[in-house]
């Protein structure tokens, strides 16, 4: 090797200028640079934030107004990082005014390591608040990260006022669709309440913490800056343009991170994933990202490691009434806001966005409408990145390589989910088979362990308010005071007769807590024959039926609407105004003991039917745990799930299903007032509901309102209830798909449960529910009603497809004195019979057939309604239909009447068709249009009602079946004569 002066001299200059240079990092930690921050000035203080404001002597009138909020562990300054060619620099010279929200570092502020994340997106809205004010103009708010996250949500919260457009940089909003490594959201989920909960509310996270911890993102990419920077140390040139970049990086760029602002983005967001679902709360508001309606940009880097392109797009989906947008860039995290990526593409087409809103220009081409993104299973990491370049250079094995890692992957997801299911189903199940009738279990019980076990987690939803368990159950604790200051005692029977409201769950959980029983009436029913009826002696009403059941001359007391509402009826001793009762002063007496009830005792008394079939049901506390958990079970319910109760708790549906799933399974309760398809809309999203809850045909208004068209984006996954129709079903699984309907059926009479769970067929009652009772089908005769025996005179099982009685095995300590069976199929054995008849299928399916008193006996034999009902509801121009039979001399004709949806036309080949999936002997003799179908409390189609309006009368809307001709055809005068027997 040759050596010269000029090699000696350079090699010596470069060994210079690196100590030179090295020495300057070391003592000052970076070069020293020309580059001046952007000017600005703080124009507002306030505890969460400083708002800067950046050239604020370019006074230019009629500026575009952008407000940019950095995510919580990056200093404020990643927006003037590269100087001239960062965001505030690029956008000052595209003529846009530019404010940044900056909310500093919780080392430093005062009670900053309290910060939670509500604290910032307030803070987000009170700047927004001053920047509108200052310039008189809406803002385009922009975000990155978690900054975006902030801007959606504060938008929101807002409803919108004072927001031009939101433009976000990497901020994701499905956490699900972006796992990292494909891992299963329910490990992940797992791990971040558990994180939540346990460790970062107790471990406060510094500043080099985030800095070390970001780095480890991408270790690969961290040690080759470094290297790079160490290479080119000698070149003070060629480092200096980069060098505010990488100060900010490695040091400058990264601030803490307050645990309950962590411990609040890990359980909304990553937990329950309420960016997508809705119904994440804001100081006690639920808030859901359905509100956004102005435009919206979102940024997303084809290479980016923490907001995934999968997780970003979710926003599409999220904000389904807003017009959304995106631009894809080959970027990391990073490289979308700073960097040469940024000054080239980024805030160029920024610029153009708002040239764009003001109508100045057109949307650039790199700016597309965004299209709903298909989940994948692998997320684009570094890890994968490097997985893939490796496939690609063995050519030959990628195929089977990527159709192994394929069926892995999906094996391992599906097993850890399955494990998961079992996990939450299998400690249900165990309790329900260690239930015996000593077991202390109640509905106060349950809610107390809840308060217990999690008392800031949301308990129920109601008018756009969040109640903590340990407010609900503090509620609770003060209305049992009062209700025993005026002598309520355990086992007395109260009548509660209430709208949907928390003072109504709280009034029935107050009374299980006491150990009495609720007899729950449904507001504006016969309650003069329900009282005397039940033999109750006080009643428990709101002040809107406060007029109604003070007519009824029993005792009131009055709870709910707060302390300063206006009562119509003075107060007297027998008018009590619960609420203005002071807890505080009421002596608890030596007897109460709270949630005392057995599992054996009665805990509950609904009054079902009208007139002379008024009938009482009873609910031990046994048998409403038996619902409840076997719902849980059933539905999955977890902490994720907020259940929307439409059904009123008056309803076996509302008080078995719907409180007692949500309470069992763990799940938040949202309340609804009514059924106002409208508010409906609004709540689902607002709420972030993911089960609805029904009875009978209360989803029919829904589906007619057409609040949620077919193919628009919902958060709900599944429909639970009983009674709803077969076509009604396949209506609204085809517009709320994919959600699927949950059909329930529960005997009031022993402790049968039957769940469709994999809602395929129907109509269908689905099979027993583990935990529940055993249940058999034996044979039946509904005319004489007696069970049919074999040889032996024991009873006979019915075959599959026969129609017989269901039955449940009943435990012991049950009183089988009233209707209940034994030697049934064995010398002693004990049964307790339901009011219904069935059929099982060849799968083990059970089909309602019909209640053992509405069978009709015709002259042919028994004819069953439910089937007729069934067929009936599936032609797409019936609204609702009963079936029943009209007496015609010494006979009965199986009758059915049908109501028409409005726009549609029902024609006799419709009826011909539609019963052809019925045994000719099982077919209605006539059916008839009627204008309208009257429906009970509980949205039940009336039958009474169709039969007091009148009998079928001769004209073209009533057909009657000929049988020779196996059609159904119009019935004329001569004709009814001969069939109804009428002149």
């Amino acid at each position: 090797m040759k050596f010269n002066v000029e090699s000696v001299v350079g090699s010596v200059q470069r060994l210079m200028a690196t100590a030179q240079n090295g020495l300057e990092v070391i003592r000052f930690g970076g070069l020293t640079t020309d580059d001046e921050s952007s000017p600005f000035e703080v124009v507002e203080r306030r505890r969460m934030y400083r708002l800067r404001h950046y050239f604020p002597d370019d006074a230019t009138p009629g500026r575009p107004v952008a407000v940019l909020v950095p995510p919580l562990m990056v200093n404020a300054d990643i927006w003037d990082v590269n100087a001239d060619d960062g965001a505030v620099g690029i956008l000052h010279r595209g003529g846009i005014d530019c404010w940044v929200v900056d909310f500093g570092s919780p080392a430093s502020e005062e009670g900053g390591w309290e910060r939670d994340l509500a604290d910032h997106v307030l803070a987000v809205n009170s700047a927004i608040d001053t920047v509108c004010d200052a310039t008189g103009s809406n803002v385009h708010l922009m975000g990155y990260s978690q900054g975006g996250m902030f801007a959606y949500q504060t938008t929101a919260y807002r409803f919108g006022k004072g927001v031009e457009s939101i433009v976000t940089f990497g901020s994701p909003v499905d956490v699900v669709a972006g796992m990292p490594f494909g891992l299963p959201y329910d490990m992940v989920s797992d791990v971040a309440e558990f994180l939540a909960d346990h460790v970062v509310t107790r471990l406060p996270i510094t500043d080099s913490m985030v800095r070390l911890g970001f780095q480890m993102l991408d270790p690969v990419k961290t040690a080759k800056s470094r290297i790079d920077f160490l290479r080119q140390l000698h070149d003070r040139e060629a480092l200096l343009p980069k060098e505010r970049q990488r100060r900010f990086l490695n040091n400058d760029g990264w601030v803490g991170y307050a645990g309950p602002a962590a411990a609040d983005l890990l359980k909304q967001f990553v937990a329950h994933n309420r960016m997508m679902l809705g119904g994440f709360v804001i100081r006690d508001q639920p808030i859901s990202l359905a509100e956004l309606k102005c435009p919206i940009l979102a940024f997303v880097g084809e290479v980016d490691d923490i907001g995934q392109p999968a997780a970003v797009r979710g926003i599409v989906r999220a904000a389904p009434n807003a017009e959304v947008y995106e631009a894809s860039l080959v970027a990391g995290h990073f490289g979308l806001v700073a960097g040469s990526m940024a000054t080239k593409h980024t805030w160029p087409l920024v610029r153009q966005w708002i040239d764009w809103m003001d109508g100045d220009q057109p949307l650039p081409p790199e700016i597309a409408p965004m299209t709903e993104h298909v989940a994948t299973n692998r997320p684009n990491s570094a890890a994968t990145r490097v997985v893939h370049t490796a496939a690609t250079l063995a050519e030959a094995g990628a195929g089977v390589g990527k159709a192994l890692e394929g069926i892995a992957g999906n094996t391992v997801r599906g097993s850890i989910e399955l494990a998961g299911e079992a996990a939450r189903a299998l400690p249900r199940l165990t309790r329900l088979g260690m239930i015996q009738p000593h077991t202390r279990i109640s509905l106060g019980r349950l809610v107390a362990e809840q308060g217990r076990r999690a008392p800031l987690r949301d308990l129920f939803l109601f008018d756009d308010r969040v109640h903590t368990n340990a407010a609900v159950n503090a509620r609770i604790d003060n209305v049992v005071r009062g209700l025993i200051s005026v002598g309520i005692r355990p086992a007395m029977r109260v009548g509660v007769v209430m709208e949907t409201r928390p003072s109504a769950l709280a009034s029935v959980a107050a009374l299980s807590r006491i150990g009495a029983v609720s007899v729950l009436l449904a507001p504006g029913s016969e309650l003069d024959r329900a009282i005397e009826l039940t033999g109750i002696k006080t009643l428990i009403s709101d002040p809107e039926n406060l007029r109604t059941a003070a007519a009824t001359g029993t005792r009131i007391l009055v709870l709910g609407g707060g302390n300063t509402r206006a009562l119509d009826i003075p107060l007297s001793e027998d008018v009590i105004d619960l609420e203005q009762i002071d807890p505080t002063a009421v002596q608890l007496p030596a007897w109460y003991r709270p949630d005392p009830g057995l599992a054996r005792e009665l805990a509950f008394v609904l009054v079902t039917g009208t007139g002379d079939r008024l009938e009482t049901k009873y609910i031990t506390n046994h048998r409403w745990a038996l619902s409840a958990f076997g719902t849980a079970t059933s539905a999955d319910l977890d902490r994720k799930d907020t259940v929307y109760c439409l059904a009123p708790l008056h309803h076996s549906s509302g008080l078995l299903v719907s409180l007692g799933g949500a309470i069992a399974g763990g799940s938040r309760i949202a309340l609804a007032r009514s059924l106002d398809p409208a508010r409906f809309g609004e709540e689902v999203h607002r709420y972030g509901v993911t089960v609805v809850t029904y009875t009978w045909t209360m989803l029919r208004d829904i589906l007619d309102a057409e609040v949620f068209p077919s193919g628009h984006q919902h958060p709900i996954r599944l429909f639970i209830g009983s009674g709803m129709p077969a076509g009604l079903w396949r209506r609204t699984t085809e517009q709320f798909g994919p959600a699927r309907v949950l059909e329930f059926y529960a005997s009031i009479e022993g402790d049968v449960v039957l769940a469709n769970v994999t809602g395929v067929k129907a109509g269908c009652k689905g099979r027993p529910v583990p935990g529940t009772a055993k249940v058999e089908l034996v044979a039946y005769d509904p005319v004489t009603e007696q069970i049919r025996t074999d040889g032996s005179g024991f009873a006979r099982r019915c075959a599959d497809n026969e129609v017989g009685l269901l039955i449940g095995k009943a435990t012991d300590g049950v009183d089988l004195s009233d209707g209940g069976l034994r030697g049934v199929f064995t010398a002693g054995d004990a049964w307790m019979p339901t009011e219904n008849l069935f059929r099982r299928d060849s799968d083990g399916d059970y089909w309602l057939v019909d209640r053992r008193d509405t069978v009709i006996r015709t002259e042919r034999g028994p004819v069953f309604t439910q089937p007729i009902v069934d067929v009936l509801n599936d032609i797409t121009a019936v609204d609702m239909e009963v079936a029943y039979g009209l007496p015609a001399g010494d006979n009965a004709l199986a009758v059915a009447a049908v109501s028409i949806r409005t726009g549609f036309r029902l024609e006799p080949k419709d009826v011909t068709e539609a019963v052809r999936a019925l045994d000719p002997n099982q077919r209605p003799d006539i059916v008839y249009i009627v204008d309208e179908i009257p429906r009970s409390s509980s949205y039940r189609p009336s039958t009474r009602a169709v039969q007091a309006a009148g009998r079928p009368q001769p004209g073209p809307d009533t057909w009657w079946y000929n049988r020779d001709s196996d059609s159904y055809e119009v019935l004329t005068e001569a004709e009814a004569a001969a069939i109804l027997g009428t002149d």
